[in-house]
Parts: C-alpha cells; sequence; structure tokens
C-alpha cells in the first residue's frame, strides 16, 4: 500500500522523464522507493504512457521481455514482463538512429506478430494467437534505459518500460501458416562480424506462447492487444552494445534481413 512517505507513480514516472530531458541516465527507481512492488511497478509505466500519448504519440504495439531463462535467471523471475510500443520508437529499415534518440542502447533481433484480431485475456493460448496473427515480420529491437549503466532489478526495468528504446521491422511478412516460427533461425551481426545466433524456439520454447503471456498478462490492467498491434515476442539471442557509428544486420531464415545504423558522433 501507498504511504505518504513514498513516491507516487507520478513522482517515479517523472524521474524517469528526468533522463530524456537531461539526456542521462537517472538513480534506480528501487533506490529511490525500495518497497515498489511489480504492480506498482506496472503503473509506474502506465503513468509514462499517458504522459506520452498526452503530449501527441499513439500506442503501435506492446513488446516482450525477459522471454529466455538465463535473462529470468539474472533477475530472479520466473516470468517475462512487457512494455509499450509508441509511434516515435519505430524506425524505417537501413534507418539510422540519431544520437538524442538513444542513451544507452543495445540491439537484439526478434519476430515481430501484426495481429489482424483483438486479443483480451485471461484464457488465451498460443493456438488463439496463431489464429490472430495477421503476418510475422523480422524485427530488430533496441533496448534502452533511463537508468544510468543499467543498474536494474525487475521492478526498474518494467517502471522504465521494460526498457524499450526503438525498434525496425522488416518489409518481408509472411504468413504465419507458412513458416514454423519456432524453427525461424537468426543471425546478428555487428559491423559485419557475427555477434550470435538464436532460434523462435529461445523465446519461452515458442514466440507465439510468448503472446499469449502478455495478452493475459494485459487483462490485470484491463488492456487488450488489438488488431493492427505489433508484438515484439522477445530477444532471441542476448543483447549486443550498440556505439555511435556501429551498423547492425540481422539475419533470419524464412523472413529476410534488416539493418539499422547508429549516428557517428
Amino acid at each position: 500500500m501507498q504511504t505518504d512517505s513514498r513516491p507516487d507513480a507520478k513522482q517515479l514516472a517523472a524521474h524517469l522523464a528526468k533522463a530524456w530531458e537531461e539526456h542521462v541516465g537517472v538513480q534506480p527507481v528501487t533506490e529511490l522507493d525500495p518497497g515498489l512492488s511489480i504492480d506498482e511497478a506496472y503503473h509506474v509505466q502506465l503513468e509514462t504512457i499517458d504522459n506520452r500519448t498526452r503530449d501527441g504519440e499513439y500506442i503501435t504495439g506492446k513488446k516482450i521481455g525477459l522471454t529466455s531463462k538465463a535473462m529470468q535467471e539474472m533477475l530472479g523471475v520466473d516470468e517475462p514482463d512487457y512494455g509499450h510500443l509508441l509511434n516515435k520508437m519505430e524506425i524505417g529499415s537501413d534507418g539510422t538512429v540519431s544520437a538524442n534518440q538513444v542513451l544507452q542502447p543495445k540491439v537484439e533481433g526478434e519476430i515481430a506478430f501484426v495481429l489482424k484480431e483483438d486479443l483480451k485475456g485471461p484464457d488465451v493460448t498460443a493456438l488463439d494467437v496463431l489464429k490472430a496473427t495477421d503476418v510475422i515480420v523480422p524485427a530488430i529491437e533496441i533496448v534502452d534505459s533511463r537508468i544510468k549503466d543499467w543498474k536494474i532489478t525487475l521492478p526498474d526495468t518494467i517502471a522504465d518500460n521494460a526498457s524499450s528504446g526503438l525498434y525496425v521491422l522488416g518489409d518481408e511478412p509472411r504468413k504465419i501458416e507458412d513458416v514454423d516460427i519456432k524453427q525461424i533461425g537468426m543471425a546478428l551481426f555487428k559491423n559485419g562480424k557475427l555477434e550470435n545466433t538464436g532460434v523462435g524456439a529461445a523465446a519461452l520454447g515458442d514466440p507465439a506462447k510468448c503472446v499469449a503471456w502478455l495478452a493475459n498478462k494485459l487483462a490485470d490492467y484491463d488492456i487488450h492487444l488489438k488488431a493492427g498491434e505489433v508484438i515484439l515476442s522477445g530477444a532471441l539471442s542476448a543483447a549486443v552494445e550498440a556505439e555511435p557509428g556501429d551498423e547492425f544486420r540481422v539475419k533470419f531464415s524464412d523472413l529476410g534481413e534488416l539493418t539499422v545504423k547508429f549516428e557517428s558522433v
């Protein structure tokens, strides 16, 4: 229960927003409020999204984080988390990320679902996700943190919109029934050098299962996934740090490839 001595969601959202205003990482929210719960952290995230939509942005979808067992174990949790995608977060394939768009970015390769039907929890299954999906496309997620040096706990990253930054979608959509999403291979290159590889099954064993988890988790906050939304289903390998001047290329079996560059300073 919130007490007068603890910062509320508005104050913690304003604290995170300060990172953008000053373009420098800020103190973890859990240092300001050591008792911050997972549920309270999601309300901080929703406060941030409400602020940004009031300023003219609009929601384009959601992202799922912490889908690998390694990441869950690192943060001591047993389920993923999620964040919101906004229109200003999308970068075109072969596009360039400017220095003022990021603070401390990392790059991941993912499979994105584009929905043709709404999905409303709490009883959504992976099969429901397949039926509700229009197409899948290759994606790059550029994760970022407003918290200095990525010094995060689970409530910190949730409050910070699941460490969302930017995202890139490929231009080769595929019908989901035409591919085995669990077997889609991915290779991530940085400046022409192979950094890591992954496969669809790396995301909780099945990316569709991740989307089902999301739809059901959102029901706790009376939110549902909408037709037309983009869902980033989770990283297929470890995130790779990006520095000014870096170029990333991600190749997917069955889905093609896409690239993104980071502006030189």
